[in-house]
């Protein structure tokens, strides 16, 4: 019984293989293990080099980066209002006990 030719490269780490190789030489991928002739991330909505990637890594960033500022100017106005009031009570207090 012939086994089938390997694929030209690896879906898992996507080293090129020979036509005759067992499993891959890089990540040890062979047809058990889940060597297979179409890629498992087939399908799924990825960047398809790394330079996009890069991109999409960045925007991800700039939507964290502008996230966490909003939640700290959030934060900035909690503290303010709150020592705002805090200032306010402590002058009438004092006020009506200087009475």
């Amino acid at each position: 019984m012939s086994r089938p030719p390997a694929p030209r490269y690896c879906a898992i780490c996507g080293t090129e293989l020979s036509p005759n190789a067992r499993a891959c030489p890089n990540c040890g991928a062979d047809e058990r293990t889940g060597w297979r002739e179409q890629d498992p991330a087939d399908g799924l909505d990825l960047p398809p080099d790394e330079e996009d990637f890069a991109a999409a890594h960045s925007r991800f960033l700039t939507e964290i980066g502008h996230e966490a500022r909003k939640s700290r100017n959030r934060l900035k106005h909690v503290v303010i209002v709150t020592i705002t009031a805090c200032l306010v009570l402590a002058f009438l207090a004092s006020m009506f006990l200087l009475r």
